[in-house]
Order: structure tokens, then C-alpha cells, then sequence
């Protein structure tokens, strides 16, 4: 009988610690009305989640993951399975170097993303720039930079690519606004045309950066750093164009988005209409630490302080 009794005891823990992450789901068509972490305790850890894209179908999720101090950082990609979703895995292609910002365009066979993996035969080149990567047949192929027109001397980050192939971006470069500048480069007959930075309606003599276009290219969702009507360590703006054409002056999204810590990586999923984007945030504790365990155990809470995915319904922001 005893023998039977540990027979099921074992058979039972052995069944619980062979469940996969499979078993854990999220519903990307919920429409919250209140602000909320995204994938609690299975995107959205104690570890740096950031950047994140999902397919226009709804079937495939692609997100940055870092460790604390963000020295490795990755695409991690999770997949559609059944009525739930598979488990979480880092793109073929990344892994050795830093990728992060990825950005599905097209139908979602293109990804766009920002990497410090050496440009051509210059081995010793380490500054992010601009690649992506294409899916045929369900297989990755190699990652290809753009080319020097788009990817300068410098940094290039956070592509955001409109329907007809336009690609924002953001760099610090001569002939930009400020300390940090949005970019914009069209995008014609296959090639991309040399970038030029928005005008001062939206970059300023400060940080802008981390710019989502939407995809008929009326809509820009972007952070910021440095604003006069900044609530803390960098806020999300928006601007919608004019009837001309011209970008409107950008508005801060208001105390419902941003925080006193730093609000970045905006996405809009537009078939499902909800917004996501990063925070900093970080939830104190309520009472005095008193215990070295009690430290750790605050320390590896998801509301931490290290970048988290946040989502809330598109028609909360109330964009003029």
C-alpha cells in the first residue's frame, strides 16, 4: 500500500513539472479598459521585456527580452498553437548579438528590427542598425541590413515601417533637431530615398525617440525626453497629420499612459485595437524591509522597475 501511495506521489509531481509553457494562454482580443501588464508572470517578468510586435493575423508575437543590467538582450518569438499558444523561443537568427525593437511588416513574413551584429566585412563595427529578416515557408531566412543611405556612421533605432514601405527610425545625426531626432526615408520603386527628420512639431531640441507609425501614415506614437509638460523620465506623445498633410503638434498622452519613470516602445495593434508600449515602472513596497528574503523576493517581483509590456484598449487614449 505504501509502495502504491509514493507510486502516485511521484507520478503526480513528475506530471506537474513536465507541463510546458504551452499550457499558459493570453487572449490578444481582449480589450481592457484599464491599464495592465501584458502576460503577467509569462511575458511581462522580473527580467527586461520591451519592444513589442504582433502579426497582423494575431498568430505570432515577437518581443525583446533582456537580462537586468540589459548586456544580452534577444528576440524572443512566440507562436499561435491550437486555442493557446506555443512556447516562448528566440528567433534563429538572434541570440549572438543585441537585437531588439522588432516591427512585422507587410502580411508579417518581414521583420524589421534594430541589431549591434557587425554591418558587411567590418567586424569591428558595433553600433544598432537597421536589418530584417523574411519568412518563406515557415523557416527564417538570414537577416539583411539596409543599406549606408539608411544605416549611418551612427545608431539607428526602432524601425516602424506605413503600408506603402515607408520607414521611420530613430537616429542622432547632422541635420537633425535635436539630441536625439525621429527620421523618416521613403521608400520607392525598391529602394529607400535618404532619411530627413520630422519637422519641429515633433522632434525638438531634446529626445525624441521610439516612433510607431500607423500604417496609412496619419497617426505617430513616439517618446520623448526632456518636454517642458513631461510627467518623469520620458513620456509617450502622439501627433495626427493636418488636412494638408503636416504633422499636428505632438500632444503628451496624458497621466491614463505615462508615469514618472521613463513610457516607451509604443505598438498599436490595429486588427484588435489595443496599445501597448514599456514601462519603468516600479510598485515600492508597502512596509519596511526587514529581511535579506524579503529584499530578494521584492527584487524579483515583475513590477520591479526593469521594463515591462504594458496594453490597454486603442479608444482610451481619446486621440483628438
Amino acid at each position: 500500500m505504501k509502495t502504491h501511495i509514493l507510486y502516485l506521489l511521484v507520478l503526480i509531481f513528475f506530471s506537474s513539472s513536465c507541463k510546458t509553457e504551452n499550457n499558459i494562454t493570453f487572449d490578444l482580443e481582449l480589450n481592457p479598459e484599464q491599464l495592465e501588464v501584458f502576460g503577467l508572470d509569462y511575458i511581462s517578468t522580473a527580467l527586461n521585456e520591451r519592444d513589442i510586435a504582433i502579426s497582423p493575423d494575431g498568430n505570432h508575437l515577437v518581443y525583446t527580452l533582456g537580462d537586468y543590467k540589459q548586456t544580452i538582450r534577444s528576440l524572443v518569438s512566440i507562436k499561435k498553437k491550437g486555442v493557446g499558444w506555443g512556447d516562448k523561443e528566440i528567433l534563429p537568427f538572434s541570440g549572438n548579438y543585441n537585437d531588439i525593437e522588432p516591427f512585422f511588416a507587410d502580411d508579417g513574413s518581414k521583420l524589421f528590427f534594430a541589431s549591434n551584429r557587425p554591418m558587411g566585412e567590418d567586424s569591428t563595427r558595433t553600433d544598432y542598425n537597421i536589418w530584417y529578416a523574411e519568412q518563406v515557408n515557415g523557416k527564417w531566412s538570414n537577416p539583411i541590413a539596409l543599406d549606408t543611405l539608411v544605416n549611418g556612421p551612427g545608431d539607428e533605432f526602432y524601425p516602424s515601417v506605413s503600408s506603402n514601405g515607408n520607414l521611420y527610425f530613430t537616429a542622432t545625426r547632422t541635420g537633425g533637431i535635436g539630441r536625439e531626432d525621429i527620421f523618416v526615408s521613403t521608400f520607392s520603386k525598391g529602394k529607400y530615398s535618404a532619411p530627413i527628420p520630422l519637422d519641429s512639431t515633433v522632434n525638438t531640441k531634446t529626445f525624441e525617440f521610439n516612433a510607431f507609425i500607423s500604417p496609412d501614415e496619419e497617426l505617430l506614437i513616439f517618446s520623448s525626453y526632456g518636454r517642458v509638460d513631461g510627467l518623469g523620465g520620458g513620456d509617450l506623445y502622439y501627433s495626427k497629420k493636418d488636412k494638408m498633410g503636416k504633422w499636428k503638434k505632438a500632444e503628451n498622452l496624458g497621466e491614463v499612459i505615462n508615469s514618472d519613470k521613463l513610457d516607451y516602445c509604443p505598438f498599436i495593434d490595429i486588427p484588435r485595437n489595443n496599445f501597448y508600449f514599456t514601462s519603468d515602472r516600479a510598485k515600492a513596497p508597502e512596509d519596511r524591509i526587514k529581511t535579506v528574503p524579503e529584499l530578494t523576493n521584492e527584487a524579483n517581483k515583475v513590477l520591479n522597475g526593469m521594463g515591462n509590456i504594458y496594453r490597454i484598449n486603442m479608444d482610451k487614449l481619446n486621440l483628438n
